[in-house]
């Protein structure tokens, strides 16, 4: 896990933030309603009150409208197949069912994590965060995240908003000493969850769909929106209390075969 010097130095080698813009960007949903993407859910009082003084030190830098509930992404997933046959940036129901079972295979257990101080990749602020190192990196394989990430190497983060402009990241940096959080959040993680995005609003509120359960390790679905109703496909659903671990109906050879969708070319960090 990349330390907090190491991703001030990363960002101070950028002459300038990378500038966001608000519309519609049409041309990587084309169309398609809702992207998704696994998160780890950490919208508690807490971390929104951290993020919240963060933005207010950072006032006037940020794209307004900035919506995203506190979160820590751990793998994207696409968007919801819209035919037979998934796009390469689309993902379906047998493609789910292939995490979930790497998911109850792997047996990871509740873990706690730390959320710190402020730092920044060139086109977004995020507050740092640390621990469990061996967890995290357990439930990305699981995922099989063999894309790579929008910003490159994984940097575990809950991002803070989003650049509006193409500003010096000297004078950005700078801005960082306004922010002094008291000691680092501990958080503890029990579960994941499947969230999904309204693809044509930039910075706009997350969903979730389901819950995977650390401890119990089964997965709860939560909201049926229309656009992803094929994910709620028989078999998908709790099944009220199976001991086995599994939670839907899938081999052990699917989760071989099935290959990570490409992400795309994201407008925006999740």
């Amino acid at each position: 896990m990349t330390d907090p010097a190491t991703l001030r130095r990363r960002f101070l080698a950028e002459a300038q933030t990378l500038r966001n813009e608000r519309r519609d960007f049409h041309e990587w949903h084309r169309g398609r309603p809702h992207y998704l993407l696994w998160a780890i859910d950490v919208d508690l009082p807490a971390v929104r009150a951290r993020v919240v003084a963060a933005q207010r030190a950072l006032d006037g830098l940020l794209l307004d409208g900035y919506r995203r509930q506190p979160h820590i992404t751990l793998a994207l997933c696409g968007f919801p197949a819209q035919g037979a046959e998934p796009a390469a940036d689309e993902f379906d129901h047998a493609w789910l069912q292939a995490r979930v079972e790497a998911l109850a295979a792997a047996r990871i257990k509740p873990f706690t994590l730390t959320i710190g101080g402020l730092e920044s990749f060139s086109s977004a602020p995020f507050l740092h965060v640390d621990g469990a190192l061996g967890a995290l990196a357990a439930l990305r394989a699981c995922l099989h995240t063999d894309t790579p990430h929008p910003q490159g190497e994984y940097v575990p983060h809950v991002t803070v908003g989003l650049y509006a402009d193409t500003l010096p990241t000297a004078a950005v940096a700078a801005r960082f000493d306004r922010f002094t959080p008291a000691a680092p959040l501990q958080c503890r993680i029990d579960r994941l969850s499947l969230m999904g995005y309204v693809a044509a609003e930039i910075g706009g509120a997350l969903f979730t769909v389901a819950e995977w359960d650390l401890a119990t390790r089964r997965l709860h679905w939560r909201d049926a929106v229309p656009a992803v109703a094929p994910l709620f496909a028989p078999g998908a659903q709790d099944d009220g209390g199976r001991d086995d671990g599994a939670q839907v109906e899938a081999s052990h050879d699917a989760a071989d075969q099935a290959p990570t969708p490409a992400a795309g070319r994201h407008p925006e960090i999740p």
